[in-house]
């Protein structure tokens, strides 16, 4: 995979989650997410560490922005192919009251880049 197309893959695959969380799209985000993958936050002074079921079980018993008629509000800040097997994002999205910075880190696995770990922060 070429630099160029590794930036492509990646910023495809940043998109599908950005879309997945506006939309709550469970199958969206298990198709961006590896089943391994491991979340964390420590926004409140705790550390919070879901495993991806957890994560789309929470998607799934909540209202979706797209569903509460929020305004769509989410940006790629940055993508950085680190090697031609690992790569990484930040965004920026919001799930209201709350506004979140993401860190995604990924795997180029069988020829498709997923998320193996998702690091978030959030702001009322």
């Amino acid at each position: 995979m070429t630099d160029n197309s590794a930036a492509e893959g990646i910023h495809a695959a940043v998109q599908a989650y950005l879309d997945a969380l506006y939309f709550g799209d469970v199958e969206g985000f298990r198709s961006v997410f590896h089943p391994r993958a491991q979340l964390y936050s420590a926004t409140e002074g705790k550390l919070v560490n879901l495993d991806v079921d957890a994560y789309l079980d929470l998607v799934a018993n909540r209202p979706s922005p797209e569903g509460k008629g929020d305004v769509r509000q989410d940006e790629i800040l940055s993508i950085s192919v680190s090697s031609p097997t690992t790569a990484h994002a930040r965004v920026k999205d919001v799930y209201l009251p709350k506004r979140f910075v993401d860190e995604l880190t990924f795997v180029l696995i069988d020829g498709k880049w997923q998320i193996v770990a998702k690091v978030w922060h959030f702001e009322i």
